[in-house]
């Protein structure tokens, strides 16, 4: 087992019966795009041969024609806009949203279903992609074309590594905030340690300034007599 980030791969040869690729942990954007990455050289060229919906009520249902709109057709791609992963089937879209604990599975032969197992799609080769989600926040939705329009994905910002994402586009959005902007993780962590390392510093400090006092009191004490 290989660990990636805050993600897990894993060799069916290996373990037989485990995922080829899982996700653990609330998925952020970082964990969506390394989904994607894994998911893709999978899916990518195969056709669907099945659809198992074994539990609808995500925070959206899943379409209950959503077989009838996949089956017997060719995934083209895996993308990712914001924190949705988007399997592009021709002009058409199947959106899938990881919520806060959901995951796809990637199995070459998967083990019996689980509680929190809510959809598979089978594929053309055997390959099966199990989307798991104990709260069920996530999503599966078809959005079909134009996808782009979607009232999910239609308002989002650019991407971070998009070029439109500049300062001038970041002084623009942030005019008339009237709340803070909450603080870069890395930035309050590293404010946090500067913290602590002053706080230590100052007690040493204090600290020696006590032995050194107490120092000279007993040379004083010790000259009087």
């Amino acid at each position: 087992m290989q660990q990636m980030g805050r993600c897990e791969a894993f060799s069916a040869a290996e373990t037989p019966g485990a995922p080829v690729i899982t996700t653990s942990i609330m998925p952020e954007l970082p964990e969506v795009e390394t989904t994607r990455r894994g998911v893709a050289p999978h899916v990518v060229g195969r056709s669907v041969a099945a659809v198992n919906v074994y539990d609808s009520r995500l925070r959206w249902p899943v379409p209950s024609d959503l077989a009838n709109r996949v089956v017997g057709r060719t995934i083209n791609g895996v993308d990712r806009r914001s924190k949705y992963l988007l399997f592009r089937f021709g002009a058409d879209t199947l959106l899938v949203h990881l919520g806060m604990t959901g995951s796809l599975r990637v199995y070459r032969r998967a083990p019996p279903r689980k509680l929190h197992d809510h959809v598979d799609l089978v594929l053309d080769d055997g390959t099966l992609i199990r989307y798991n989600d104990p709260r069920r926040f996530g999503a599966v939705l078809w959005v079909g074309a134009a996808a782009s329009d979607h009232p999910l994905l239609r308002d989002l910002g650019p991407e971070p590594f998009d070029a439109a994402f500049d300062a001038s586009y970041f002084w623009r959005a942030t005019r008339g905030l009237e709340s803070a902007t909450q603080p870069d993780a890395t930035v309050s962590a590293a404010v946090a340690r500067a913290v602590t390392a002053a706080a230590r510093a100052t007690a040493a400090t204090a600290a020696a300034a006590a032995r050194a006092a107490a120092r000279a009191a007993t040379r004083s004490v010790a000259r009087r007599h």
